[in-house]
């Protein structure tokens, strides 16, 4: 039987390069996004176009910072699929600008965005990985989260909160035979990046050591090869930065 990735955020970025690197490998696929239908719409024709036969893929659009849809999404990943082997929580948010105008709706929707659909998602998924008493999952998180950053507190804080959560879930999850690990984004080409001036662009690539930004595809192998390395690899928060924190 094919094992089942949820990815979250699955419309463009580091989610598409994830969805389709899970595709490709055979996975039955489900892509989530809560917005962007038809980028979400692509990213699903995208991983058919590769899908191996007796492989299903199926797009979940939809808020997971919604406790009842995440659980809801998860659901319907097990049961169309009978299992849900790996978790992606992928899909986030910024918010650049100084503390004093990070008014309240902007900072709930980080943190609701970044850090509780984390939780929605994993709390969902917990009991369909213990039937197998196995199953990986694998948090997007970011640099920012180990040493903050100046204008981003909001961002910032949710992913400090995804590293720590990351780490309490794998104590709590690894005597049920699942792995909980963090990866630690550096400066990926990403829509989330676009803000950026060309000028803005390239200071922060002179800063990075490998002298350039990572490709989408670049994280969503390192998601791949986590999701297939022993449970034994867990609680890790796994910086891919080009050396440059």
């Amino acid at each position: 039987m094919n094992k089942t990735a949820v990815i979250t955020g699955a419309s463009r970025g580091i989610g598409r390069a994830a969805a389709y690197k899970f595709a490709c490998a055979g996975y039955n696929v489900v892509l989530n996004s809560k917005n962007g239908k038809d980028n979400l719409d692509s990213a699903y024709d995208l991983c058919r176009s590769v899908s191996r036969e007796g492989a299903g893929i199926i797009s979940i659009p939809g808020d997971i910072s919604d406790p009842g849809f995440a659980k809801m999404l998860i659901d319907k990943a097990a049961d169309t699929f009978g299992s849900v082997d790996i978790l992606v929580n992928n899909a986030g948010i910024s918010f650049v600008g100084l503390i004093q105008d990070t008014t309240d709706d902007i900072w709930q929707n980080v943190i609701n965005t970044n850090l509780s659909s984390v939780h929605y998602c994993t709390r969902a998924v917990i009991p369909h990985m213990l039937k197998n008493t196995c199953g990986h999952i694998i948090n997007i998180s970011s640099v920012w989260g180990n040493v903050g950053a100046s204008c981003e507190a909001a961002y910032s804080a949710s992913k400090g909160g995804v590293n720590a959560y990351t780490k309490a879930c794998a104590k709590e999850l690894a005597p049920s035979g699942i792995s909980v690990n963090a990866i630690a984004c550096g400066f990926v080409d990403t829509d989330m990046n676009s803000h950026l001036t060309e000028e803005e662009r390239l200071s922060v690539i002179e800063q990075i050591p490998a002298s350039r930004a990572a490709s989408p595809e670049e994280i969503a192998k390192i998601i791949y090869h986590i999701s297939q390395m022993p449970v034994y690899l867990t609680g890790q928060i796994i910086t891919a930065d080009g050396g440059w924190i």
